[in-house]
C-alpha cells in the first residue's frame, strides 16, 4: 500500500488529494462524485456514488489493451496485463458514437471501467483520462463512479518544432509525441529546413543552413545536414510513435524563402548567383527541383497533410503566387493535402488568384490575418506569433517561454491580437498551434533547455485547444494539477521541468542519490507519474536528497511504501531523526524499495499574496504584486533608474529571519533589505554590495519583529531597472 507520510511532530497519514476542483461543464449533483481532475478538462461529467477499486493485478481487454496495460502499470505501480476475456478495464470500439472521431465515453461503475469510442484514437484519449484520474488518487487505485463524455472543440491542436535551424535527437521527438498524446495535442509539425536569418557579413556562403531528411538516393547525396539528419528508419519511428499516441505528423519543407540549404546544394537555383536564401523563381528549374524533393520524401509521410512553407519571400510577387499554386497542385498529385504559411496579404495584397484548397497557418496579421482567411474562404490554424511563438533566449517574441497566466486567463484558439479575433467555433478555424523557432543558430542551448521553455504551457495549451476555458479553477490551482500529471508515461529521455515547486518546498529539483535501482531524481521532479524503484536484491535500500546547503526544515513528506525511516544531517554523517525546525542539508529515506516522491518543506512564505507596493513599475504588466504572488514566472520591474524600492506589508507583526530575492537579469548591484514596524521608520538588516550574476539571493539575519519588509535598491547592475521574480519573507 502506498501512503503519503508527513514528518512533523509525529508520523501521520495525509488525506487523499482533493478532487474539489470542477473540471467540466457539468457540476456534480448533491451527494454525487464531483468531476475528476483531468488535463484537458472533461467536457461533460455525470457523477455517481462510490468508487471502483483497481485490484493489484488489473486486467485490460479490447483494442489497445497491451499499450494501456503497460501504461497502467507505469502510472499505478500495479502489474496490469492484457486479456481477451472479462477485464477490469474494457476498451471497445463503437462506431455509433456521433460526437466526432476523437471523442470517447468513460463509464466507471463499482465493478470496473469501460471506455468506448468510434476510433482507436478516441479510445487512446479516453485511456489518458483514466490514467490521469488514477495518478491523482492518493493510492493510485480508485476511480470515482460516474460517466464522462468528452470531445475536442477543434480538430487541429498542434505544436511546431523548428528542427531546421537546430537538430533535435530522435529520442527527444519521440518523447514529445508521447507528451502530446498525454495532453490530447494531436499534430506535430516538424519544420525540416531553414537557415539563419541574416548572413554573416552579407555572405550567404557563410550562413548556417540545414535540411534534416537523409535519403539514400544518390541524386540527393550531400543535401542532408552533416550535424544531424533523420533517416527513413528515424522517420518511421516517429510515425509509429505518433500512431500509438493519437498524434499526426505534419512534415514541412519550406521554400521559396528560407531555402539556403537547397541553394547550398544547387547554387544555380538561388537569386543573386546563389548568394541568397531565396530561390530564383524565374528559373523553371527551381520549382522543378522542389517538386523532386517532395517526390523523394513524400512517400515517407503517412499523414494526409504536408506543409510546403511559402512564407517571407520578398522577391518577385507574381512568380511567388505561381509557385504557391504549382506546389499545392503537385502535393495533391502525390495524394496529400497542402498546408502553407499565410503570406498573401504582404506578398500581393489579396488572395486573388491563389489556390484555395490549402490550409493556412495564420502566423501574423500583417502577412495574412484571420479576417482575410475568413473572407477568402481558407481553412486556417491560429499560429499567431505574438501569442504562440517561442524563440529560445531571444529578446523578441517569447524568449523565456509563453505567458502562461495571460494565456490561461485570456486565450483560446479563436483569439488573435489587434482586434482580429474570430467568433468561437468559426467553421473555417481548424484550431491552433504553438511554435518553437530556433532563430539563434549560434547560441549555445540544448534541447533540454527548449523543453524547459515549452513544457510549462504545453498542457495549458492542450487544455485551451481541447475544451477551452472550462476548468473551473484559477491559474495557480491549474498549474499545480498540471505539475502533478506532467509530463506523461512512457518517456525515455525527458522529465518534468514545470517550474513552480509547492509552496515553501525546498527539495524541488534537488540532487538525489540512491543505493541502487533507477534514476532517483524523479523523486524531486514534482510529478506523481514518476517512480524510483530499488534493485530486487537490495536488502537495505535508501535514497538521499542533497538540498545544496543546510537550512531549517519544517516538514518532510514521503510518498511510497509505509515501512521506512527518515533521518537528516547537516554534513552527510551524524544522522538524526527528523523533527520540525531541524537544520539539515541531507535527508535520507531508508528501507523503502519503491518511492514516488520525497518533498522537504521550509517555513511558510509570510509575504505570499500580501499587499505589495513599489516606488515605480516599468509597465502595469510588471506590477509589484508579481513579486509576491507565488508564481516564479511573473515579475516586478521598476523604471530605469537607481534608488527604487519594493515593499510588502505582512499584515501584522511577525518574527522574521530570512528574505529571498529572485532576480531577473535587471538586478540590483548594491541594495539593502530593511524592516519596519510602521512603514515609516526603517532598519537595515542585510546589505548586498557588488552583486554579480542573476539568480537568487537568500539573506539570513538575526530574528527580528517587523510588519513591513522592503528591498531598497541603491545601484543597478544594468541599464534597465530592478526586477524580481520572487520576494519571499520567512
Amino acid at each position: 500500500m502506498r501512503v503519503v507520510i508527513s514528518m512533523a511532530l509525529a508520523l501521520s497519514v495525509i488525506a487523499p488529494l482533493p478532487a474539489s476542483a470542477a473540471s467540466s461543464r457539468v457540476a456534480a449533483s448533491d451527494g454525487a462524485n464531483p468531476p475528476p481532475v483531468v488535463v484537458p478538462a472533461l467536457q461533460s461529467w455525470s457523477g455517481g456514488t462510490g468508487t471502483f477499486e483497481l485490484p493489484d493485478r488489473p486486467k485490460v481487454s479490447g483494442e489497445l489493451a497491451e499499450q494501456v496495460a503497460a501504461d497502467l502499470s507505469e502510472v499505478t505501480g500495479k502489474e496490469a496485463r492484457a486479456t481477451s476475456g472479462r477485464a477490469d478495464v474494457e476498451l471497445e470500439l463503437d462506431p455509433s458514437l456521433t460526437t466526432g472521431p476523437e471523442s470517447y465515453r468513460l463509464d466507471v461503475s463499482t465493478d470496473g471501467v469501460r471506455i468506448t469510442a468510434p476510433t482507436a484514437r478516441g479510445l487512446f484519449y479516453g485511456s489518458r483520462s483514466m490514467l490521469q484520474i488514477l495518478a491523482r488518487d492518493a493510492d493510485r487505485s480508485s476511480l470515482p463512479v460516474g460517466t464522462a463524455a468528452d470531445w475536442p472543440n477543434y480538430p487541429s491542436r498542434g505544436f511546431m518544432l523548428d528542427v531546421g535551424r537546430r537538430y533535435f535527437t530522435p529520442e527527444f521527438i519521440r518523447d514529445y509525441i508521447r507528451m502530446m498524446g498525454w495532453y490530447k495535442v494531436n499534430e506535430l509539425q516538424l519544420h525540416l529546413n531553414d537557415n539563419e536569418i541574416k548572413a554573416p557579413g552579407d555572405d550567404w556562403s557563410k550562413a548556417y543552413s540545414a535540411f534534416r531528411l537523409a535519403s539514400d538516393n544518390p541524386a540527393f547525396a550531400g543535401l542532408a545536414a552533416q550535424d544531424g539528419a533523420y533517416t527513413r528508419a528515424d522517420w518511421d519511428s516517429f510515425e509509429e510513435t505518433a500512431a500509438a499516441n493519437g498524434v499526426t505528423l505534419v512534415p514541412e519543407i519550406d521554400a521559396p524563402g528560407h531555402a539556403r540549404a537547397f541553394i547550398a546544394f544547387k547554387p544555380e537555383l538561388g537569386l543573386n548567383g546563389g548568394d541568397s536564401d531565396h530561390l530564383d523563381l524565374s528559373k523553371p528549374e527551381s520549382t522543378a527541383f522542389m517538386k523532386s524533393v517532395f517526390d523523394e520524401f513524400t512517400p515517407w509521410f503517412r499523414g494526409k497533410d504536408v506543409h510546403y512553407g511559402t512564407d517571407e519571400y520578398t522577391a518577385d510577387r507574381q512568380l511567388y503566387r505561381t509557385f504557391f499554386n504549382d506546389m499545392a497542385a503537385h502535393l495533391r498529385t502525390l495524394g496529400k493535402h497542402p498546408r502553407a504559411w499565410g503570406s498573401a496579404t504582404a506578398m500581393t495584397g489579396t488572395a486573388d488568384g491563389y489556390d484555395r484548397d490549402v490550409t493556412i497557418n495564420s502566423w501574423n496579421n500583417g502577412w495574412y490575418g484571420p479576417d482575410a482567411a475568413v473572407r477568402d474562404g481558407y481553412s486556417f490554424i491560429n499560429t499567431n506569433d505574438a501569442y504562440l511563438y517561442i524563440v529560445p533566449f531571444a529578446d523578441y517574441y517569447h524568449g523565456n517561454g509563453l505567458s502562461g497566466q495571460w494565456l490561461y486567463d485570456n486565450w483560446e484558439p479563436h483569439v488573435f491580437p489587434g482586434g482580429k479575433s474570430v467568433q468561437p467555433g468559426e467553421p473555417l478555424l481548424k484550431g491552433a498551434m504553438s511554435a518553437v523557432w530556433n532563430d539563434l543558430v549560434r547560441a549555445t542551448y540544448t534541447e533540454g533547455d527548449v523543453h524547459r521553455l515549452v513544457e510549462p504551457t504545453f498542457g495549458l495549451l492542450g487544455q485551451k485547444m481541447w475544451s477551452g476555458a472550462g476548468t473551473g479553477v484559477p491559474y495557480g490551482t491549474f498549474m499545480k494539477q498540471l505539475r502533478e500529471l506532467a509530463p506523461g508515461p512512457g518517456l525515455t529521455s525527458l522529465g518534468s521541468t514545470i517550474g513552480a515547486p509547492e509552496p515553501d518546498e525546498l527539495s524541488f529539483g534537488a540532487s538525489v542519490t540512491a543505493s541502487s535501482g533507477g534514476d532517483p531524481t524523479v523523486l524531486t521532479d514534482g510529478s506523481r507519474l514518476t517512480r524510483w524503484q530499488a534493485d530486487r536484491r537490495d536488502r537495505a535500500p535508501w535514497v538521499q536528497l542533497d538540498l545544496g546547503k543546510a537550512m531549517p526544515v519544517q516538514r518532510i513528506a514521503v510518498d511510497g511504501d509505509d515501512d521506512y525511516q527518515v533521518t537528516v544531517s547537516t554534513t552527510g554523517g551524524n544522522w538524526v531523526k527528523a523533527s520540525p525546525g531541524v537544520t539539515a542539508r541531507y535527508v535520507r529515506v531508508s528501507g523503502a524499495s519503491a518511492l514516488w516522491s520525497v518533498q522537504v518543506f521550509d517555513a511558510p512564505d509570510l509575504a505570499k499574496g500580501k499587499p505589495t507596493t513599489a516606488s515605480s513599475s516599468e509597465v502595469d504588466y510588471f506590477g509589484p504584486a508579481n513579486a509576491t504572488d507565488g508564481d516564479p514566472k511573473t515579475r516586478w520591474a521598476s523604471q530605469y533608474s537607481d534608488n527604487q524600492w519594493l515593499q510588502v506589508d505582512l499584515g501584522s507583526t511577525q518574527q522574521i529571519s530570512r528574505v529571498l530575492l529572485d532576480w531577473e537579469a535587471a538586478r540590483g548591484q548594491d541594495y539593502d533589505v530593511q524592516v519596519s514596524g510602521d512603514g515609516t521608520t526603517w532598519q537595515t538588516v542585510s546589505q548586498v554590495r557588488g552583486k554579480t550574476g542573476v539568480g537568487v539571493d537568500s539573506l539570513a539575519f538575526a530574528p527580528i519583529s517587523a510588519r513591513y519588509v522592503r528591498m531598497l535598491g541603491l545601484r543597478r547592475a544594468t541599464t534597465f531597472g530592478y526586477s524580481l521574480f520572487r520576494f519571499e519573507v520567512r
